[in-house]
């Protein structure tokens, strides 16, 4: 129950933590967005963003996959850069392992960071979300990393995909540069 009050609180708080991400965005949207990011939350996500992070991986990766009243999708490091060959974004992560669940109590939210990853609980990668609404749904199934502190406006204007799976055709909005923040 703790555990539960102390994730809860720190969702309804707001920046409380040391580390998070500034994501430059440009495209339809563009602007800035902070992210603070729950370390005592899933510590082994946020080490391994902030480390891809860090290392300028995700400088120049689109947004793959955008559903309207749900989701902005990005992070595929592999086959995400702006410039390439889109065809393949959404199906790559980085030359790390993928990581271990690590499931909490906190809602999905709006605004809220989660790991996006395939069928196994235990594959998220490099790949990330923010929600543009609740999708509760998604509740105990997938890693909440964070939650955006400035910039909702930003992820608001994100270019939307088309289609069930929300694939963005023509230019996607990306992520020209992500610094972590302390």
């Amino acid at each position: 129950m703790r555990k539960t009050l102390t994730a809860l609180a720190l969702l309804a708080a707001g920046p409380a933590l040391a580390t998070g991400l500034e994501i430059q965005v440009e495209g339809e949207a563009n602007g800035t967005i902070q992210i603070d990011l729950f370390e005592d939350v899933a510590p082994k996500h946020v080490e391994q963003i902030t480390a891809l992070a860090a290392e300028g991986q995700y400088d120049g990766v689109v947004f793959h996959r955008v559903i309207e009243g749900f989701m902005a999708q990005t992070g595929d490091v592999e086959f995400g850069k702006a410039g390439g060959d889109m065809s393949m974004a959404g199906r790559g992560g980085s030359a790390r392992p993928d990581l271990p669940a690590e499931f909490s109590d906190l809602p999905f939210d709006r605004g809220v960071v989660g790991m996006a990853r395939s069928q196994s609980p235990n594959s998220a990668n490099s790949q990330f979300f923010i929600m543009f609404d609740a999708g509760h749904f998604l509740n105990g199934q997938y890693t909440v990393v964070g939650k955006v502190t400035g910039g909702m406006d930003v992820v608001d204007a994100i270019k939307r995909g088309a289609g069930q799976n929300g694939s963005v055709i023509g230019q996607p909005d990306a992520m020209t540069k992500v610094t972590v923040t302390e």
